[in-house]
């Protein structure tokens, strides 16, 4: 399955800014194994003294977005699992910036956080491949919008893919 298969009544409309991210070369379980190895490796090639530099006043550090992903892709996941298991129940949203504020990335080593990433991408990466294509095409409700399984996946990547964009724009 691949992007362009999804359907705008499967996410909310901001989240097309992250699906349109996402290459259509791949499958969804391609792409999410792919896509975390090309960002570790860029991430890697980060000269050191950029991973606690902010671009502007109140920015995020290159630390604190690799704990938002990580944060972000647990989250889309949990949202992930409930849905293909047919939960009804809906999700409330997150404060990303509260979780940035609680989270103490700067305090960690950058092979710490790249570690966790990674774990955390084998984590969904296992999930994902279990689901079945019935599983797949289920929608939830997470933050008042309806949300297909699919439609998680590729939101993990894609919000990946347009934070190393942002590293590439205004920290390198």
């Amino acid at each position: 399955m691949k992007p362009t298969q999804l359907q705008p009544s499967e996410y909310a409309s901001y989240y097309g800014a992250y699906i349109d991210q996402v290459s259509d070369e791949y499958t969804l379980v391609e792409e999410l194994e792919i896509s975390v190895h090309r960002l570790v490796k860029f991430v890697r090639e980060i000269p050191m003294d950029k991973f606690d530099y902010r671009y502007a006043e109140g920015k995020w550090t290159i630390k604190d977005i690799i704990l938002h992903l990580i944060d972000a892709e647990r989250i889309f996941a949990y949202r992930a699992l409930r849905f293909a298991r047919n939960d009804k129940t809906e999700l409330p949203g997150f404060d990303e910036n509260n979780y940035v504020d609680e989270a103490n990335a700067n305090s960690r080593s950058i092979q710490d956080l790249l570690t966790e990433l990674l774990v955390v991408r084998q984590s969904t990466l296992t999930l994902f491949k279990s689901f079945s294509e019935e599983q797949l095409l289920r929608v939830g409700v997470a933050s008042n919008n309806p949300m297909s399984v699919r439609a998680l996946g590729f939101v993990i990547i894609g919000h990946q893919n347009h934070h190393q964009r942002i590293f590439e724009e205004r920290y390198l």
